[in-house]
């Protein structure tokens, strides 16, 4: 059986098993959770029962929130219980809990986060909600400005909740996932809980991230991009050292729940709906909203139940204010909704005092909406880009709006040239899962060259010109553009509506390219950062060593000529940086070679990650223009 079969497990009580381990114990820690998978047995009641030998059996009995948050609820039979290598290796291949209440999971956190339409949104799309920063545009967007209150600064117990924070995860990284095992990971668990009882809880939710990145990679889960640990470690550390210099505002903190203000009377219409599917088993949906002013809004409705639950939840009913609509009804209409509360991401909260009417819905071609279409792209990028790097959490980009000429399919994606001669774009399914209609309705449109669309999605902020598209609709005048049915009012939500031979034009339908299809330009993929890129991920990979030995004798040389032909010296020396300090072995005061500190190779792995995201950001944009 699975590890999937056992409950998820508060941080705090892994983190506390492994410390009670002596150090033989930690050796075999590893192989101990590699071998639980073959043992585990589920009684229907939710326990889980794991057998080590004859004389010792785990029990983990997790409570009505269905997860382990206390270390008495995992026992084991054995006489060096609790501080027994069967108990912490049982805990150790349970998955990590989510410490957020189910009900306040972001839905696009894991795919999907509200984000205004063309960067130019009402909402905010930060990963957690900062009761503190009140010029969020969520709540301001709709006139409930609070007064400015200069931030209070950190507390000492903050600053050394985060200074412990940036140890355990520059040890992480050090190690990188080939040594990353259980212990590595439990102590970057305790950081995160400190840093959590310390008020710190969008550190601790990066340092889960990282966790969870690390056990995807040494599992080799399918999905799990380097790149994206990569990503991880960046946010991490990056969060850490601004919160351990003490500057850092009390914005900086996040907050645990989402906080909501007062919104007034609202009167928002619909865009779009997208499933939202998470890997940590989460499934639901998010319906896009935008009122007259052109601020964004979102109804979610995300709970656990996985692709089920995701692909039920379109037609699911609205709860918000008693409004007798479903998801796809609210996505075509509209509601006038009264005493609203708003959340600094832009989220519509259904509190007591919330009511709500149906009102009608609007075609993308009537205002407000066709005002969101209207923003050259380039413009609407470069204002996600700068959204994206303010935030800098992992969060979704904004929506954006365009009107685009279907070319053909390239490999795997669909390309489609902006109109008025704008450039190619590449459009990738918003969601790769098989159940989800994604994937087959972009091959359908990439069988139509010659097709105008108005394409409304997200766009990738790591990859050159890239969108992926999250509904589609007809271009208003266009000759040669989508046919849909009158109920769909001029649009077709690509997670859930199934494009057919009848929504064509038949003088598209089948048509050949009149050319060979290519991609376009990549500067992102020609340029020479992909050597820093490498490096990096290297790091990573296998931890300071590799590092080390990538830049011993010749290879130096081999990897930084390029970048400075190419006129990166920053990045260049950056790297060359990063090279050294891993390759860095100080001697004692008898002149034996000593390990070592993590924090100077952490710093430099930093610095030339923040400095390699920022130059692929700036070549991203000008992939728009």
């Amino acid at each position: 059986m699975s590890t999937d079969a056992l409950p998820p497990v508060a941080p705090e009580v892994l983190a506390e098993a492994v410390e009670q381990l002596s150090a033989r114990l930690r050796k075999k820690l590893d192989a101990a959770i590699e071998s639980c998978a073959a043992n585990i047995a589920a009684a229907a009641d939710g326990s889980v029962d794991v057998p080590f030998g004859e004389d010792a059996v785990v029990s983990l009995r997790p409570g009505p929130s269905g997860a382990v948050v206390d270390a008495g609820q995992a026992v084991c039979t054995c006489l060096l219980a609790p501080r027994c290598l069967h108990r912490a290796a049982v805990l150790g291949a349970a998955p990590i809990a989510e410490m957020g209440a189910p009900g306040e999971l972001e839905a696009s956190g894991e795919q999907g986060r509200s984000g205004g339409l063309n960067g130019s949104s009402g909402t905010d799309s930060s990963g957690a909600s900062e009761a503190g920063d009140t010029s969020a545009r969520g709540v301001g967007a709709v006139g409930a400005e609070a007064p400015h209150e200069p931030a209070p600064a950190l507390t000492t117990a903050q600053v050394r909740a985060a200074t412990a924070l940036w140890q355990a995860a520059a040890e992480a990284l050090s190690a990188g996932v080939t040594a990353g095992g259980a212990v590595v990971q439990a102590e970057l668990l305790r950081a995160a809980h400190t840093a959590r009882l310390a008020g710190l809880p969008r550190a601790e939710a990066a340092a889960l991230r990282v966790v969870r990145g690390l056990r995807a990679a040494r599992e080799s889960s399918q999905g799990q991009r380097l790149g994206d640990l990569t990503g991880a470690f960046r946010e991490l550390l990056s969060e850490a050292a601004l919160l351990a210099s003490g500057s850092a505002g009390a914005g900086a903190t996040g907050s645990v729940r989402r906080a909501y203000g007062e919104g007034g009377s609202l009167r928002v219409y619909g865009l779009c709906r997208e499933p939202v599917l998470s890997a940590t088993g989460y499934g639901g949906v998010a319906t896009h909203l935008v009122d007259p002013a052109g601020a964004c809004y979102t109804v979610s409705d995300v709970r656990p139940g996985g692709l089920a639950r995701a692909k039920g939840a379109g037609t699911a009913s609205v709860a918000l204010g008693g409004a007798v609509l479903d998801h796809g009804g609210l996505a075509r209409g509209g509601l006038r909704i009264v005493g609203a509360t708003v959340s600094q991401d832009g989220r519509l909260g259904a509190g007591r005092g919330v009511s709500a009417t149906p009102v009608r819905g609007v075609e993308w071609s009537e205002e407000p909406v066709a005002a969101l279409f209207a923003r050259p792209v380039h413009e609407a990028m470069a204002a996600a880009l700068d959204a994206g790097s303010s935030e800098g959490d992992g969060t979704a980009a904004p929506l954006l709006g365009c009107d685009v000429v279907v070319v053909g399919a390239a490999g795997e994606y669909l390309v489609a040239r902006v109109a008025d001669d704008g450039p190619l774009v590449r459009l990738r399914p918003a969601h790769p899962h098989p159940g989800l209609p994604h994937a087959a309705n972009l091959r359908r449109l990439a069988r139509c060259p010659g097709l105008a669309l108005r394409v409304l999605g997200r766009p990738d902020l790591e990859r050159a010109a890239t969108l992926r598209p999250l509904a589609v609709g007809p271009v208003p005048g266009a000759p040669h553009t989508l046919r849909l049915p009158e109920e769909w009012l001029g649009r077709a939500d690509l997670g859930y509506d199934r494009l057919q031979g009848g929504h064509f034009p038949p003088e598209v339908t089948g048509a050949e390219p009149t050319g060979p299809v290519t991609a376009g330009p990549d500067p992102l993929a020609d340029a020479p950062l992909w050597r820093v890129r490498r490096l990096l991920e290297t790091g990573v990979a296998g931890g300071r060593r590799a590092v080390a030995e990538a830049g011993r004798g010749a290879e130096t040389a081999a990897f930084v000529v390029p970048l400075r032909r190419a006129g990166l010296g920053g990045a260049a020396q950056l790297a060359e940086a990063v090279m050294a300090e891993a390759d860095r072995r100080p001697r004692d005061a008898f002149g034996r070679l000593t390990d070592a500190s993590a924090d100077g190779y952490a710093r430099a792995w930093l610095a030339s990650a923040v400095h390699l995201a920022a130059a692929e950001r700036s070549l991203v944009a000008a992939s728009w223009s």
